[in-house]
């Protein structure tokens, strides 16, 4: 059964609040939408995430078979065999996710966005989605952050890292220390192995589960206001 890609995506889109000149686009995790993920933005800041200067574009993933739901269809970025770092990558998913990625940041810079005054990035799959695009094809974007996210032990982004070293976008983590989903272990051994391949990498954690609280979306904020200032 063939699932679309980019025509399944209805971007929602949070305008700058005055002159456009940067973009972030966040990745959902399984199951939810960029309606979604807008929303609990919403409910934890009790008001919209807003930039003066910033896009903010909020995808949805494509409605895919989910392995770990017992194959049950859901918007989700990629499939996997379990959640789990232990086990081979989906490449065929990663990869059709990529492609999807990639058309999203080709349309920021019709607008005018160039790739590095663009930031990637998502909570739990939508992080390791992320991370993947990142330092596999996006390694000009401006930034990538990941929330809650890992990659796998054997992800196909080490590779890549070492066979062709260089210059790579620097990446912001936020990880709950009593997640029991995605346990911070996951987390920090990203932090740690991407690191060691020459990332610039930050890693915060947070008093909680599988979540994200006011501390981590306001650190968050900051980073990306630092990664991405002004330009006039």
């Amino acid at each position: 059964m063939a699932f679309s890609r980019t025509a399944l995506l209805k971007p929602i889109v949070v305008q700058s609040a005055e002159r456009h000149t940067a973009s972030l686009i966040f990745l959902h995790g399984s199951g939810d939408t960029g309606d979604g993920i807008k929303a609990w933005m919403r409910a934890i800041l009790g008001k919209d995430l807003k930039f003066r200067h910033i896009r903010i574009i909020y995808p949805t993933a494509p409605l895919r078979p989910y392995t770990p739901s017992g194959g049950a269809v859901s918007c989700v970025w990629f499939d996997r065999l379990q959640i789990s770092p232990a086990v081979p990558e989906h490449v065929e998913t990663m990869e059709e996710t990529c492609q999807t990625i990639g058309e999203l940041i080709d349309q920021e810079e019709l607008s005018g966005i160039p790739r590095n005054r663009i930031i990637l990035g998502g909570f739990s799959m939508g992080a390791a989605a992320a991370m993947y695009y990142g330092y596999q094809y996006g390694r000009t974007l401006a930034g990538i952050f990941a929330l809650s996210g890992f990659l796998n032990t054997e992800s196909a982004v080490y590779e890549t890292l070492r066979s062709n070293p260089g210059k790579t976008p620097p990446l912001h983590q936020g990880h709950g220390d009593t997640d029991e989903l995605v346990p911070i272990e996951w987390g920090k051994a990203t932090s740690v192995r991407l690191a060691s391949l020459g990332v610039k990498t930050s890693f915060q954690s947070y008093p909680i589960d599988h979540e994200m609280n006011w501390k981590e979306i306001d650190a968050l904020t900051k980073w990306v206001e630092a990664t991405l200032p002004e330009k006039y």
